[in-house]
């Protein structure tokens, strides 16, 4: 299994309540029924006040390489991606459990 996880920061300026962020949530909320290659999927808001903590998280699992590349051509996913990328920056990491 491969697990998936992205830590997005809005850009300066943005708030959570920006009609395009609340699209871009909606988005990503809606993967886990879209995407039959994900074995998890959550995703939420930080909860934490700490300055270098990040805004929203994903955390998911596919069951390998090949199922990860079906997840991130996915058109569900890559117009997700297009939404953040209006308002956020993120990072990466993928790994093996």
């Amino acid at each position: 299994m491969i697990r998936h996880l992205v830590l997005f920061k809005l850009n300066e300026g943005v708030r959570r309540d920006d009609p395009r962020v609340v699209e871009g949530v909606a988005a990503f909320r809606a993967l886990g029924g879209q995407i039959e290659d994900l074995r998890f999927w959550e995703c939420g808001w930080n909860i934490s006040d700490r300055p270098i903590a990040h805004d929203f998280a994903i955390n998911s699992a596919v069951e390998d390489a090949d199922a990860l590349k079906r997840y991130l051509e996915h058109p569900a996913h890559q117009a997700g991606v297009a939404l953040w990328r209006e308002f956020a920056t993120w990072v990466i990491a993928d790994y093996e459990f």
